[in-house]
């Protein structure tokens, strides 16, 4: 299985860089209602495990909130190796973004 590992910088602090990918993956979810189901979230602590399915895949991972940055693992379908580099560059360059 593919997987998609990140460490993103950023100068938020834990509390700030959670509250903005929060914000981000409810405003996500909403505009995306029908596209991406079976979204499964579970918050403890910084840590966040998550899977849902999105055209028919599923897709599940991890993101760790630190005070410097955040540590993204994805696991992709298998269907999904030919576009893992664009997907890795297109959630790099989305969460430096977000947390700029």
């Amino acid at each position: 299985m593919p997987t998609v590992k990140l460490s993103v910088p950023h100068k938020l602090g834990a509390d700030g860089a959670k509250a903005r990918i929060q914000k981000l993956i409810l405003e996500n979810l909403q505009q995306m209602s029908g596209m991406v189901t079976e979204v499964k979230e579970n918050w403890v602590e910084n840590k966040n495990n998550f899977s849902f399915r999105a055209m028919g895949f599923n897709v599940a991972g991890a993101m760790t909130v630190q005070p410097s940055d955040v540590l993204i693992e994805v696991n992709l379908p298998l269907a999904a190796l030919p576009f893992k580099s664009k997907m890795e560059q297109e959630l790099k360059t989305r969460a430096q973004q977000l947390l700029a």
